[in-house]
């Protein structure tokens, strides 16, 4: 009888949780010298663990700013607070940025005045917001052999947004419905200083 015993390894289902490595924080910046950047301005080159240790005395981190720079450059400031100040910043970037999206207007070829009119305000206010538009024009029935009525919309109302819009290529007829295109108008440049004042002379 076999009275040794077995030993069972067991495997864990999951990896065992590693908080992430900071490689350029601390201890963990890898460079044996660093350009230590002080609160006051003062700037130093220093070994890099006689950089930590005077942030540490200042109740700081030593936060790895540029680091191919010769030597890397490094600042004295409270890394908690840095990371949140960057975190607030890219989000307030991010709200900032605009996507442009493509915004539908529907015709049909007896569009009266008042419907026109209406959707011509909502396709420049799309416009005004730097969305582009599709303006489309829908045909029923025997309609669609009146596809010029459906031109005659579109161009209209290219004509009519022009200042702020641009339409971007042909009317297109597919199936039973003409559609067109209309960007937003690029913002001209500001005319520079010199040549304000030569316009104005003359």
């Amino acid at each position: 009888m076999n009275n040794q015993r077995r030993l069972i390894i067991f495997r864990r289902p999951f990896r065992p949780y590693r908080r992430a490595r900071k490689d350029n924080v601390n201890q963990f910046i890898r460079a044996k010298q660093v350009r230590v950047v002080f609160p006051n301005g003062q700037t130093e080159v220093l070994p890099t663990h006689v950089g930590v240790k005077k942030a540490k005395e200042q109740g700081l981190d030593l936060v790895l700013v540029s680091p191919t720079a010769d030597p890397p450059v490094c600042k004295v400031m409270d890394y908690g607070e840095y990371t949140y100040q960057e975190k607030k910043r890219k989000n307030e970037a991010k709200k900032k940025q605009h996507r442009m999206e493509v915004k539908e207007v529907k015709f049909r070829p007896n569009t009266d005045d008042h419907d026109y009119n209406f959707k011509k305000n909502h396709a420049v206010r799309f416009l005004k917001d730097g969305n582009k538009v599709k303006a489309v024009v829908f045909f029923r029935g025997r309609e669609i052999t009146h596809a010029d009525l459906g031109q005659k919309i579109l161009a209209n109302l290219a004509s009519d947004v022009a200042d702020f819009g641009e339409i971007e290529g042909r009317p297109r007829l597919e199936g039973r419905q003409m559609h067109v295109i209309i960007g937003p108008r690029k913002s001209k440049k500001k005319e520079s200083a010199p040549a304000r004042t030569q316009a104005a002379a003359s």
